[in-house]
Parts: C-alpha cells; structure tokens; sequence
C-alpha cells in the first residue's frame, strides 16, 4: 500500500471533505462550505483544501505578477522514494495546470492566496493558501498547519526495550520505558520520558514548528565537549489529541543521533530530515 500511494505522488489527487471548513482573517470569514476538497497537488506530500467558489465570501481576481520566483523544497521521505515538496515549498509554486488567483473583499486583497485548477474534475473549485488566513476551522475545533490527511494514521504503543540513544559517544538518553510513535510514510519516533534523559546536557532552542496532528512542537540543542549540537531534539507541552501520549516525554532526530535498541545498532533513516 506504501509503495501505492507513493507511486501517486506525481499526480493531482483529491478526497471529497465530510467537514465543514472556514477560513477567517481578521475575525472575518472568508470561506465557509460543507462542500470542500483535500487536494494533494502533484508531488506535495501534505495537502491543501479546495473551496467551491460559491462558498468564497470573496471575488477572486486574476493574481498579479509573482514578485520572484518561488524556491521548492524537495525531500525523500525514505531511502530510493521519490523527491517530493515539503511544506517549506510556498503555495506560490505550482505543480499542475491551472490559474493563479488573488481573492477581493471589500478593500482587502491577499494577492495569490487562491489556485483555479484545470482539472475539469475540479471545475468550480479554488484551492486556498492555508498561510493567507488566521485560522482554520474544521467543524468548531481550530486546525493548524495544513489539513489532516485522511490516509494518515498515527499510533502510540510503549515498549520495554532497552533504547539508548547518543551523540559523539555521549549519552543523551537511555529508557526501558519508551513510547513508539508510528506516523504513515515517517521514521518512528521513539519519545523518552523526561527523566530518563539527561537534560543537563540540553539547552532550549528557539525554533519552534506545527505539526496538524501533534500540535506545536518546541525544540532542544545538545552540548556535547563545547559543542552545539543544534535542534536534535523536540517535545510537546500542550499537544492535540495524536500527541497527548507523548507529552513530557522528549524524542530525537534518529538522522542525526546513534541508537540502539537491546543493544543492536539502529541504521539511520532517510527522511526529510536527514
């Protein structure tokens, strides 16, 4: 199934939305439908949503000339997988036929916040910049960072396995008392409760970042011999719901640490973090 649906990566997708979708800027909405698409465009591994235009409260407008041109952002989610387009990759950059569009309210324009595909399957259609608008609600909870992906799945299972987990040498961490993170198409993360870490050895980063399904991630460097390692790992201190399980616990980047479990060496994975 792996193999499946990475073998549609270079294709338009798109999956009807059961849920009501808003899109609000400045207290006002702009988009509001029980009508709405999640659109994966070609090589995009997280997806956007589609709107009818019907259910604009805006007049879309042809877009302007793009200011400069926008960079991608391509990754492997797994060894020998295709390149794909991370988030960091703007909405600017488009991957499929269609019309760039700025959307009109009153005297307030966002200037290429709107996409009119060409795909007749998506006639009627805009897809939105997700970062054009303050928030996102799906029903009456507020969504963050893109839309939740309706094949993507996330599992938390504790294991007792001895994992022990280093930089140069050094141990940073060492648990029989892990939470296993399973994420569709992603390495397992392995999350350590906080006292089995040894947190004298991390310093607080100021980089922070969202994930839709765990919530708002806050990140750790490791000193190690005058050294910074920077931003090896990251933790959860408020999560939503896919997250609850691991907070106070404290996982790292497996592409950039040494780890064993019950003493067998752990290969480093190829993901878009390596």
């Amino acid at each position: 199934m792996s193999a499946l649906i990475m073998g549609a990566l270079p294709d338009l997708r798109f999956e009807p939305s059961p849920k009501r979708i808003r899109a609000v800027l400045g207290g006002d909405t702009w988009a509001d439908t029980v009508a709405g698409m999640v659109v994966w465009e070609p090589r995009r591994i997280v997806p956007g949503y589609a709107i009818p235009e019907a259910d604009l409260d805006a007049e879309p407008i042809p877009a302007g000339p793009a200011s400069a041109e926008a960079e991608e952002h391509p990754v492997q989610v797994h060894a020998g997988g295709p390149p794909v387009l991370d988030p960091r990759t703007p909405f600017s950059v488009r991957t499929t036929q269609g019309e760039p569009l700025s959307l009109r309210r009153g005297s307030v324009v966002l200037d290429g916040a709107g996409f009119r595909p060409a795909d007749p399957d998506l006639a009627g259609y805009v897809i939105l910049d997700w970062s054009a608008f303050d928030q996102w609600f799906e029903e009456d909870d507020e969504v963050f960072a893109h839309p939740r992906d309706p094949f993507k799945r996330i599992d938390v299972r504790s294991s007792s396995r001895h994992v022990v987990i280093s930089v140069d040498g050094v141990v940073l961490a060492e648990t029989t008392r892990a939470r296993l993170l399973f994420e569709t198409h992603l390495p397992t993360r392995t999350y350590v409760p906080r006292s089995d870490v040894r947190l004298q050895l991390l310093e607080p980063s100021e980089t922070r970042s969202w994930c839709a399904y765990k919530g708002h991630a806050r990140y750790w460097s490791a000193r190690i011999g005058g050294e910074l390692h920077r931003n090896l790992a990251w933790s959860y201190e408020d999560p939503l719901s896919d997250g609850v399980e691991v907070k106070d616990h404290i996982t790292f980047f497996d592409e950039k640490v040494d780890v064993t479990v019950d003493s067998t060496p752990v290969p480093r994975p190829v993901s878009p973090w390596s």
